[in-house]
């Protein structure tokens, strides 16, 4: 831990405690280079987990996320935010408890997001997610986009 004000690695505890319901420990630290006293946290950091239609679970990646987002948005007219308001939207499905959400389930709320904001989008994010092979899946896709609207 760098002390805040001059950066040296060397400091110790002074005093611990539980702090927020017993969800943290709270930690006096001073620094033996300067002198300095401050305050640090320590929290449990849980890792959300993706479980891939193959079965293999891997930790969430938002950037992937985006990145998909972004390449159906291409050369769309959007408001500023709108990628990240859609990843927000696909990080929510990790509520308290939950440390693994299907991949499916990720897809399914970025295809809501992008129904709500561009056919055009939707379309190109479905075509990958949902893998399609010929001409009338986009064809019965835009059907049911159009039956919604």
């Amino acid at each position: 831990m760098r002390c805040p004000l001059c950066l040296t690695d060397d400091n110790r505890v002074i005093d611990s405690r539980p702090a927020e319901g017993g969800v943290s420990i709270r930690r006096r630290r001073q620094c033996v280079g300067c002198g300095h006293r401050f305050t640090t946290y320590e929290r449990i950091a849980v890792t959300p987990l993706v479980q891939k239609r193959d079965g293999r679970t891997e930790p969430f990646d938002a950037r992937k996320v985006r990145r998909g987002i972004e390449r159906a948005l291409a050369d769309r007219p959007v408001a500023a935010g709108t990628i990240e308001a859609i990843v927000e939207r696909a990080e929510g499905l990790y509520t308290s408890g939950v440390s693994t959400v299907s991949a499916s389930d990720i897809g399914d709320e970025v295809l809501l997001g992008l129904r709500e904001i561009d056919d055009v989008a939707y379309l190109r994010f479905a075509s990958v997610y949902k893998e399609f092979q010929r001409a009338r899946d986009f064809e019965r896709e835009a059907a049911a986009l159009e039956e919604q609207a």
